[in-house]
């Protein structure tokens, strides 16, 4: 159902823009295969197929040589231009619509200028600042917030050198935050059980004021000696809130490599452009994957939510998907992505399936709806954009042979079109084909 909708919306399109050109449309169906039920109104007929997926807009001399001088080729050549972008257009549209029925629920948004970092941030021993403007990650331009979780999440994690300042800093901030985690959580438990014997709050509060001294000084440090001192005395400070006896310090060890994800970063700081390069952000193992992750490691100024802020927002949230969808689609095509990380209709309403599920289950019935929303935004989106590809078969290559048309003073013969558009639809259903089969076999493997 979700599918027909972003697929009615989008031959809807075309529909309207046909019949607002004088174009004769001779049937709107929605699905594929034989007719369910359909009917007459006035020249058209409107199906409902028995397939849910696809449908069509079929418009008199679309395909073939038609004297009816309200043929679809009969149209002036912009009009016909208006009636193939149509479809991407609307489809664009109801992801601006979607996103804003997302957007306008939250209580504030998130802007590109960095307010703060937590304690334990890579990236501003790296170089980030308060105050920073995100404009460019690895040359990605920066619209909204979602560019820059994308920007991350797309970048490679390299090996870096083991022995540099800024790896030595993140180390020592490691420690220090794991024994304050530690202890502070064990001090939690020990409360939660009845025990007295505990870390007063005045205490516990002054162990982690001075923690956030520690990791000030730390990201200050100059040198890999100075960090070191630091680091040790710190250390022991702490550990005296604990213990009266003397602490073993971890030591820090040294590796010739560290993994990272390190990316440049071009930021506006003070009213100029400042190019920030090998920043690294904070570095994980994921438990599942045992592959390294990234996270944001810096918080956003937040943007206070009205009706002109909701609006911008929800276009920049949709510039981002889009942006998104583009870049996804040259990866594919440069080979940056495989077939493994490729979905059809089958694995994106898998997919679909379970993330809502697991939303509903977390976070509850509006949660699990908003997320469902979204997933629509993406693939209507998606739907828009890759129908304006300039392939054979799609909008995009149908509005090519159009500027080709305008160009020449002439059309394309018809025989030449449908032979270009018939060699894409095959393509583009062995593709699918392809596509299909491995979602198939991706779920009933698990």
């Amino acid at each position: 159902m979700l599918f027909e909708l972003i697929v009615f919306v989008h031959e809807f399109g075309h529909f309207i823009t046909a019949k607002k050109s004088g174009i004769q449309v001779n049937e709107f169906a929605l699905g594929m295969g034989p007719k369910i039920f359909s009917f007459q109104k006035g020249e058209t007929r409107y199906s409902l197929r028995l397939i849910p997926i696809g449908g069509y807009c079929a418009m008199e001399g679309e395909d073939d040589e038609s004297d009816n001088p309200r043929a679809f080729e009969k149209a002036k050549v912009w009009k016909r231009m208006i009636v193939v972008i149509a479809g991407a257009v609307m489809n664009i549209l109801l992801g601006f619509i979607l996103m804003f029925v997302t957007v306008v629920q939250q209580p504030a948004y998130s802007s590109t200028t960095i307010e703060s970092f937590p304690e334990l941030s890579y990236s501003q021993n790296s170089g980030l600042k308060a105050g920073d403007k995100l404009l460019k990650i690895n040359g990605t331009s920066i619209v909204s917030s979602r560019d820059i979780s994308f920007a991350l999440a797309t970048s490679k994690p390299v090996e870096v050198d083991g022995s540099e300042l800024s790896v030595f800093k993140e180390d020592c901030l490691v420690n220090l935050f794991s024994f304050l985690g530690t202890t502070l959580t064990e001090r939690n438990e020990a409360l939660q059980e009845g025990k007295t014997d505990v870390m007063s709050d005045e205490d516990a509060q002054a162990m982690y004021s001075e923690y956030l001294q520690i990791v000030e000084n730390i990201n200050k440090a100059e040198t890999k000696e100075e960090t070191r001192n630091i680091y040790e005395e710190g250390y022991k400070s702490l550990y005296a809130y604990t213990s009266s006896a003397d602490a073993e310090v971890p030591a820090i060890e040294i590796k010739d490599t560290r993994t990272r994800f390190r990316v440049d970063i071009l930021v506006e700081r003070a009213g100029r452009q400042v190019l920030l390069e090998d920043v690294d952000f904070y570095t994980y193992v994921n438990q599942e994957s045992g592959q390294p992750s990234v996270a944001v490691d810096f918080y956003t100024v937040p943007i206070e939510r009205n009706f002109a802020t909701a609006i911008t927002e929800s276009f920049n949230q949709t510039v981002s998907v889009g942006k998104m969808v583009w870049e996804s689609l040259v990866g594919i095509v440069t080979g940056r992505f495989g077939l493994n990380e490729l979905s059809g209709p089958i694995g994106a309403a898998s997919a679909i399936s379970q993330v809502t599920s697991q939303s509903l289950a977390d976070n509850g019935f509006v949660e699990g709806l908003n997320t469902l929303i979204f997933m629509m935004t993406v693939i209507t989106v998606n739907l828009g954009i890759f129908n304006m590809l300039p392939f054979p078969a799609l909008d995009g290559g149908r509005f090519v042979m159009l500027i080709i048309e305008a160009i020449r003073k002439k059309p394309v013969s018809m025989k030449i079109q449908n032979a270009i558009n018939a060699s894409g639809f095959v393509i583009l259903l062995a593709f699918m084909a392809l596509i299909s089969l491995k979602d198939i076999w991706q779920i009933i493997g698990g």
